[in-house]
């Protein structure tokens, strides 16, 4: 699918993929398997944003992906995040959707939240937050109407 249509149907918390269409270096070929991973790989869907403004400049809506974290003993040095404009020429596919009840965990209110967690439920967000510290955190139920539109409306994971 294309990168609009993950824009509009993707839930957040979704977990995306995206491809070039090329196939997979053999490993002995680092640069080349390096190269070829950066243009196929999968994140999970943190954030959309809609067209805005910078000066005179318009940037077009865009989704980002959380791919990974590079850190080592439970801490975080590095998050990797990905973000694609909707004109993007690569193929994105929803691997897998956020569960009834989990619960999503954003940093802040407001259109330009960005989900820093997905718990399984309510009370595992409430114990993660304590030990991560989010004084804005807003928390987010994934509800049975959210999955059954998906169903409905024929968005299932592709």
């Amino acid at each position: 699918m294309s990168a609009s249509l993950i824009y509009d149907l993707a839930p957040i918390g979704s977990i995306v993929a995206w491809s070039d269409g090329s196939p997979r270096p053999p490993e002995r070929h680092k640069k080349k398997l390096s190269a070829w991973q950066t243009r196929n790989s999968q994140g999970r869907l943190i954030r959309k944003e809609g067209k805005r403004g910078v000066g005179t400049t318009s940037l077009t809506p865009c989704f980002t992906l959380h791919e990974g974290d590079l850190g080592a003993n439970g801490v975080i040095a590095i998050r990797i995040h990905r973000t694609f404009s909707l004109d993007s020429g690569l193929t994105f596919k929803v691997v897998e959707r956020p569960a009834l009840g989990s619960v999503r965990v954003f940093d802040r209110p407001g259109a330009n939240a960005e989900l820093v967690h997905l718990a399984d439920n309510r009370q595992a967000a409430a114990e993660w937050l304590t030990r991560h510290g989010y004084p804005h955190a807003v928390l987010e139920e994934v509800t049975a109407d959210e999955v059954a539109a998906d169903h409905i409306e024929g968005r299932t994971a592709a």
